[in-house]
């Protein structure tokens, strides 16, 4: 595909940011609706679509856990329906005023939430992600330019299909929701340059992917290259919370990003948690990696090197260190993670607070799995993607992060002396 045809989608995809910006309420959530209607009517026809992604993937040796998140089955269409259903029963942050304040010369200031523009989403592997897209940006007031992998390729395109139908029907620019017809390297590398046409872009998969987006890009990109996440089992941890947290964060779904990758233990409780912890795991298949304290209780594991504590392994692969106490757990997370997600396990308020206070990831939770570190479990809807990035967003983004203030201010004849 040529750069000029690129150029003429996100070209259309701008005009059209115009009247999505200006849609109020009513029409956006009726489209949300008749878009979940569409999606679940199509599912044979998706299902069809997908079905060619899944054997192409399966002939290449993709991965199980790539292949759980390629797959579209009646579940997965009907939770990106809901999706968006529950997307458009939220409030509809554009043309919010806040912070509203009188100067001592009586000028009233405040700022009001406006949509990006055009957003563009450039993906691997998760078909669910250009559902998940193209309704969160309907709901915020912007155009969206979809480009996801290869790898999914029949099904994202079969998807923009029925939602662009559902658009259509609606009376709703279908340039409004733009895809890349083609999965060529080249069409991101153009798509990058049109910074007077795109303002933000949001890279979702590997890392490198997002450091090939970062490298390249003129246009503003909000990033997390990896999801590094830890859980710290406190030495005043229930360890019968810790031991449902802690397989639930590796085992429930390994192949995400939220998926736990290093176990932190304290060390005056690891040799009661850790071999029962351990025989957990082996039920399920988890293979464990261990510093030599670690491996004083589990002699049978492997030995973890120095790659491992930086290692997001998407898969039944968990590495597991015994800490002295909080401040090295929170020295380890410093140091190795990606600012995706923590967690702590301790029944002691103090001891929770400050790791909440210490650690600087976008995500930190408190007697609960790293799983639930997502924009539909945060009460978003969906997420577009989850930010690392300490620049207007941090974490999962929903309608609000796919939107910024201006400055609005009200006079009455007010001149500058």
């Amino acid at each position: 595909m040529s750069i000029d045809r690129i150029k003429e989608i996100a070209q259309a995809a701008k005009r059209a940011s115009r009247t999505i910006a200006m849609l109020p309420r009513t029409a956006k959530d009726a489209a949300l609706a008749a878009m979940a209607s569409s999606l679940r009517d199509a599912a044979g026809f998706l299902m069809e679509e997908n079905a060619k992604d899944l054997e192409a993937a399966r002939s290449s040796g993709l991965s199980t856990a790539m292949i759980d998140r390629l797959t579209l089955d009646e579940k997965t269409i009907s939770s990106m329906a809901g999706a968006m259903e529950e997307i458009a029963e939220l409030p509809d942050p554009v043309g919010e005023i806040t912070g509203m304040k009188k100067r001592p010369n009586g000028l009233m200031v405040g700022r009001m939430r406006i949509p990006l523009g055009v957003v563009a989403i450039i993906y691997e592997s998760r078909p669910n992600v250009t559902a998940d897209a193209a309704a969160l940006c309907l709901k915020s007031g912007n155009a969206v330019i979809l480009r996801g992998g290869s790898e999914a390729f029949h099904s994202n395109a079969a998807i923009v299909k029925v939602l662009k139908g559902a658009l259509e029907a609606q009376g709703i620019p279908q340039e409004a929701l733009g895809f890349v017809p083609v999965t060529d390297r080249q069409a991101i590398l153009d798509m990058l340059k049109l910074e007077d046409l795109i303002d933000l872009v949001i890279p979702r998969g590997g890392e490198g992917l997002i450091r090939t987006v970062t490298e390249n890009s003129r246009i503003p990109v909000l990033k997390h290259y990896k999801g590094v996440c830890h859980v710290f089992v406190d030495r005043q941890a229930d360890l019968e919370k810790a031991y449902r947290i802690c397989l639930n964060a590796k085992v429930q779904r390994p192949g995400v990003c939220n998926a736990m990758e290093t176990l932190l233990v304290d060390a005056p409780i690891a040799g009661i948690f850790l071999p029962k912890m351990a025989e957990l795991y082996a039920r399920h298949g988890v293979e464990l990696r261990g510093c030599p304290k670690t491996m004083a209780y589990l002699p049978d594991i492997r030995k973890a090197t120095e790659d491992d504590w930086y290692a997001e392994y998407l898969d039944l692969v968990l590495a597991v260190k015994v800490v002295e106490n909080m401040g090295e757990a929170i020295d380890h997370i410093e140091t190795y993670g990606s600012n995706h997600t923590e967690a702590i396990v301790t029944e002691n308020y103090t001891r929770a607070m400050e790791f909440i206070t210490k650690v600087d990831s976008s995500t930190v939770l408190v007697n609960a799995s790293t799983r639930f570190s997502d924009g539909g479990e945060f009460g978003l809807g969906a997420e577009v993607g989850i930010s690392t990035s300490k620049i207007h967003a941090y974490g999962p983004m929903g309608i609000e992060q796919l939107t910024i203030e201006k400055f609005v201010c009200f006079g009455d004849g007010h001149i500058r002396q």
